[in-house]
């Protein structure tokens, strides 16, 4: 692997030795000069409501979503889905926009989720209109319900 990492930065000028790369390589300064984000800690971070963040987390957000146009679809994808998981009137229709939104990108891993969510969209709405019954039911006062 050091071999071939070697003769790739030599054919674009590096005129280093090998022990000097292994040296450069093993004091982990390849790990520092491009810090490695999980898959699992970007997701928290773009899934994570933007009021809820740290203003550190804030800045590394902002930073992930500008990184390429296809991580600026994506995090504005990410958050207006995440708009239309409250019940509020109008949110089943609106979500019929996001599905097209959403074909319409160039993020074929969001198509499958598209499609998935039009496959059960009978389960979603249904989902939608419990939520908002609950919420209905829990914001009358305690003397007024029946149950």
């Amino acid at each position: 692997m050091k071999t071939h990492l070697l003769r790739e930065i030599r054919e674009m000028g590096y005129h280093g030795s090998h022990n000097l790369l292994v040296r450069y390589i093993n004091q982990g300064r390849v790990e520092v000069d491009h810090a490695c984000l999980s898959p699992r800690r970007v997701t928290r971070l773009l899934t994570r409501r933007p009021d809820r963040l740290r203003e550190d987390q804030l800045a590394l957000h902002d930073q992930i979503a500008g990184a390429c146009p296809e991580m600026t679809a994506l995090a504005t994808q990410i958050s207006s889905f995440a708009a239309l998981l409250s019940s509020a009137p109008g949110n089943a229709a609106a979500l019929n926009g996001w599905i097209t939104r959403t074909r319409d990108t160039d993020l074929p891993f969001l198509h499958a989720f598209a499609t998935g969510l039009e496959r059960d969209r009978a389960a979603i709405d249904a989902a939608l209109t419990l939520a908002a019954a609950q919420r209905t039911h829990r914001g009358r006062p305690q003397e007024d319900r029946t149950d």
